[in-house]
C-alpha cells in the first residue's frame, strides 16, 4: 500500500513540477504515472551504479555531482516517454531538484502514515 501511495504521490509531484516550472511539461496524469514509474525504476537500478562509477568525481565535487546524476536520469526518462518532456539539461537539473524536494516531503509524510 505504501509503494502504491508513493507512486501516486510522485506522479502528482511531477504534475506539480510541470505547473511550477515551464521547462518541464507533462501531458496528462497518465503520462505522469508512467514517468514517475520510470524515474523510480531508474533511481532503484541505474542510480546506484552511476554513483559507484562516478565516485571519484563525486568526491572531488563534494557530492555536487549527484545533482548531475539526478538530472541525467530525469532527462533520460523524459527522452523515453511521449507525454513527458524536459527542454534541456538545465531544465532537467532544476526540475529534478524540485521533484526531489517533493519526494522528500512525500517520504516524510508516508513514514508518518505507514510507520
Amino acid at each position: 500500500m505504501k509503494l502504491f501511495a508513493k507512486w501516486l504521490l510522485s506522479a502528482i509531484a511531477l504534475l506539480a513540477v510541470a505547473s511550477l516550472y515551464s521547462g518541464v511539461q507533462v501531458a496528462s496524469f497518465g503520462s505522469a504515472l508512467v514517468a514517475a514509474l520510470i524515474i523510480g525504476l531508474f533511481n532503484v537500478f541505474l542510480r546506484p551504479l552511476l554513483i559507484v562509477l562516478t565516485l571519484p568525481v563525486t568526491l572531488v565535487t563534494v557530492g555536487l555531482f549527484l545533482f548531475v546524476i539526478n538530472a541525467l536520469l530525469f532527462w533520460a526518462a523524459a527522452n523515453m516517454l511521449e507525454g513527458f518532456h524536459v527542454q534541456g539539461f538545465g531544465a532537467a537539473l532544476l526540475g529534478s531538484i524540485i521533484y526531489s524536494a517533493f519526494g522528500l516531503v512525500i517520504d516524510s509524510a508516508l513514514e508518518r502514515l505507514f510507520p
